[in-house]
């Protein structure tokens, strides 16, 4: 059984900067298509970024140029780096993999301004 564990959330001031992580269990990242998402009240849950099992990475428009996402095989453990967080960075963020459309429980970002 998979199974994603992420942490790293809290509260910070705009501009400010979090390391979200997310340890899996059960399966290979090496071998896995890995994302992070993010819902905020109210609105759906929306992709952030992926990174596959050969290191590629993409990362959407609005979080271009500040977010970082990257992985640790040997600790089967993917990051999102946060750097310059706005206030609308603020929503639950939440681990998946999408081989067997696992999702971890969500790790909580609020920013402050």
């Amino acid at each position: 059984q998979v199974q994603l564990m992420e942490s790293g959330g809290g509260l910070v001031q705009a501009g400010g900067s979090l390391r979200l992580s997310c340890a899996a269990s059960g399966r290979g990242i090496n071998i896995s298509t890995m994302g992070w998402y993010r819902q905020a009240p109210g609105k759906q849950r929306e992709l952030v970024a992926i990174i596959t099992s050969s290191g590629s990475t993409k990362h959407m428009d609005p979080v271009k140029g500040r977010f970082t996402i990257s992985k640790n095989n040997a600790q089967n453990t993917v990051y999102l780096q946060m750097n310059s967080l706005k206030p609308e960075d603020t929503a639950v963020y939440y681990c998946h993999m999408y081989e067997v459309t696992s999702w971890g429980q969500g790790t909580q970002v609020t920013v402050s301004s």
